[in-house]
């Protein structure tokens, strides 16, 4: 099992590059995955045609605000985490024939997520069934990070936007990533749909981090995110998912056993 992460400031295509990651696995049949939305944007289910309420299932501070307020639980004694594992299992996780999903949800109270991180760190940990790749939309706040949501990952890929915002930003990720001791085998990065290609040179100069190349626009892409419709199933020649493919075989990805 590897674990990705993909982070990148608002705007850059981020939650859609992660999509068209786990179509390119599901349509290469790389899984089972498990796609985990960490964004309060909650804007991933929508892009892989999940409804976790129409299916039923609630997101991960839903599930602690149901526990802890609504049925006046304590946090005292038997942690907080370990008191709804469970029910992240049972009553958050959407599960379908190639891949399964959960969402940390918006923030929890007063705006903290500490116990959500802690209840998604800590069943993550006991994962049971065997995915062949989690992949994980982060936010650009990096929130999640510094609190170590997980304490290994493969490799953290980090969607740059047009401006220089987004080298500054992975310049900060990278030092917090080594600064809380996370342990992860490549930090990436690759250029959003908006990217400069005069840019990639300046990419490619970044210490200790690697550049795959950009993520091509797609109208499709484009036309679906707008409209609210799932980016599965998206024609493979088109350009969003071709670029996608080019940059998941120069990380390693490919799978060599199928053609398209």
């Amino acid at each position: 099992m590897k674990t990705i992460v993909i982070m990148g400031r608002g705007g850059t295509g981020k939650t859609s590059f992660v999509s068209l990651i786990a179509d390119y696995f599901i349509r290469t049949g790389q899984t089972p995955l498990l796609l985990v939305d960490l964004d309060p944007d909650q804007s991933l289910g929508e892009m892989i045609g999940v409804d976790l309420q129409r299916e039923g299932k609630k997101s991960i501070a839903e599930l602690i605000e149901d526990t802890f307020i609504e049925k006046g639980g304590t946090t005292i004694g038997v942690p907080p985490s370990e008191r709804i594992e469970h029910r992240i299992w049972e009553e958050g996780m959407y599960e379908g024939e190639k891949f399964d999903f959960i969402a940390i949800g918006t923030k929890w109270v007063e705006g903290c997520y500490c116990m959500p991180d802690a209840a998604l760190r800590d069943a993550l940990g006991r994962l049971i069934k065997q995915y062949r790749y989690v992949i994980i939309d982060a936010p650009g706040g990096l929130e999640h990070l510094n609190r170590r949501v997980t304490a290994r990952v493969d490799d953290i890929i980090d969607v740059l936007g047009p401006s220089a915002k987004s080298f500054a930003h992975l310049e900060r990720a990278k030092k917090i990533a080594d600064e809380c001791g996370i342990s992860y085998e490549r930090f990436i990065s690759v250029g959003g749909f908006l990217f400069p290609e005069e840019l990639g040179k300046r990419a490619t100069s970044i210490p200790d981090t690697r550049f795959f190349g950009k993520i091509a626009y797609d109208d499709e892409v484009s036309r679906r995110t707008i409209a609210g419709e799932s980016i599965f199933g998206i024609r493979s020649d088109s350009p969003g998912p071709v670029s996608v493919a080019k940059i998941l075989a120069k990380a390693g990805y490919a799978n060599p056993s199928h053609s398209e």
